[in-house]
């Protein structure tokens, strides 16, 4: 039987294709195998995102080449199709193909294995108006399944590279959509996260349908599915239509990740983004109104080109005026090939470091305030995996998208369990198991445990 080992890096996106294009070998007798063993063949999905993403990509690929050097190697993703001429001047890497085509791979490997040349199989993304359908009946290790929506973004931020290595916006077809997360409930998925390069944006090429008309369809079609989470959406994308859905909906969790990246409007603008501060608050405040209790979590830029003590204070307090329960901060990096990277004003790298520093701690401050809004609470969880290092205690998220610890057992992984908060932190907090909700008699055996 013929071994396959992947490596992914990057993004949920990411994760997501490899576990299709997983699904692709299987479908050919192969067995997979853990990436540092030796195998037949091995397949890297890159990301380019930063250029340290490229860097790290190359690593990997250098890595399974010394692995196994008869082995066939297969580079796939974001650095594939954006820079597919520098990986395949690695001497080792027999196949490239990029973020589409996955399907072809298997032809390649075997075209390689007759003619031993390697082959290019990338092809221009910007043509491509088709989403590509790319199936995922099961995940190999999580408890959250992802499920792609749609592909590409029309955005063109001025700081990302990304719609270069994934093309234009491009939804998948609704009924694929409901088909495949039925598979996933089937296969045991309690809970399932929406994803995609610019998620929000589904429907946006298509004619009469949206966003809002897809989670109304799973909410009502998808038999036994607990929870929806939206991975991403912009402010722009967050419609009237999207709130009473979020309002009227008891699957779709209290919890949106709404990226920032500046609350600064000049500095909005440098970066061609397609909001103000004020409309982006407009549409939280409208949120948390239809649902009490949100989290909303976001990513923040600090030190774009440019960027005065003024603007990056305006976002400081811009952030604390909406009271975040997380935040992702970046400190500015240079994309090769994007406009940002040439703009003059570039910030200097301390400066970049301490700005930082303040807004991680007002992260901080702002999640640890979130959480100890729910101490004392019951709320529910799904264990995803157990505690490193802490004998028989599991983590999971709530719906809320708070991480939580607490005393449980295995079988516990991937249900729903009822979990009091008995001590509010970040990035934990700390539970107690009440129950599994579809199975009440468990409730007395644990507590006998515990």
């Amino acid at each position: 039987m013929p071994t396959v080992a992947f490596h992914t890096l990057g993004c949920k996106v990411n994760h997501y294709e490899t576990e299709a294009i997983w699904q692709l070998f299987k479908g050919q007798g192969y067995e997979r195998v853990d990436f540092d063993r030796e195998s037949d063949v091995y397949v890297i999905n890159t990301c380019t995102v930063t250029n340290t993403g490229d860097k790290k990509s190359r690593q990997v690929i250098r890595r399974a080449i010394r692995k196994n050097p008869d082995g066939v190697v297969c580079v796939t993703g974001c650095y594939a199709q954006t820079s597919p001429a520098e990986i395949m001047n690695i001497p080792g890497v027999d196949i490239v193909v990029g973020t589409q085509d996955r399907v072809k791979m298997l032809d390649y490997i075997e075209q390689y294995k007759q003619e031993r040349q390697p082959i290019n199989g990338v092809t221009n993304i910007m043509k491509n108006r088709v989403y590509e359908e790319l199936d995922v009946p099961a995940f190999t290790d999580r408890t959250r399944a992802s499920l792609k929506i749609q592909e590409g973004c029309n955005n063109f931020c001025t700081f990302c590279i990304i719609p270069w290595a994934r093309g234009l916006m491009r939804s998948r077809n609704p009924e694929d959509v409901i088909k495949q997360a039925q598979q996933l409930v089937d296969a045991g998925y309690k809970e399932i996260v929406l994803t995609g390069i610019h998620t929000g944006g589904y429907g946006e090429d298509m004619k009469d349908y949206n966003l809002a008309m897809l989670l109304r369809e799973l909410d009502a079609k998808v038999k036994g599915l607990k929870r929806i989470r939206i991975s991403s959406i912009e402010a722009s994308q967050i419609t009237d239509e999207v709130i009473q859905v979020l309002n009227d909906s008891d699957k779709i969790v209290r919890h949106l990740h709404v990226p920032l990246q500046s609350g600064s409007n000049t500095v909005l603008k440098r970066m061609r983004r397609k909001y103000t501060m004020e409309f982006y608050k407009e549409r939280v405040d409208r949120l948390k109104e239809a649902l009490p209790g949100l989290a909303i979590t976001s990513d923040v830029i600090v030190g774009f080109p440019g960027e005065t003590e003024e603007e990056f204070m305006e976002t400081y307090n811009f952030i604390k005026e909406v009271g975040y329960s997380e935040l992702h901060v970046f400190p500015f990096s240079k994309r090769t090939g994007t406009p940002a990277a040439r703009m003059e004003d570039q910030v200097d790298e301390e400066i970049k470091n301490e700005r930082v520093h303040r807004l991680i701690e007002l992260s901080d401050q702002q999640a640890k305030e979130y959480a100890s809004m729910y101490e004392d609470e019951v709320l529910e969880v799904i264990p995803e995996e157990q505690f490193e290092g802490e004998e028989g205690v599991l983590v999971g998220y709530t719906d809320n998208y708070m991480k939580v610890k607490f005393q449980g057992t295995e079988e516990m992984i991937g249900q729903i369990v009822k979990v009091k908060i008995t001590k509010a932190g970040y990035p934990y907090n700390e539970g107690r198991f009440v129950r599994i909700m579809d199975q009440p008699n468990l409730t007395e055996q644990v507590t006998a445990i515990s």
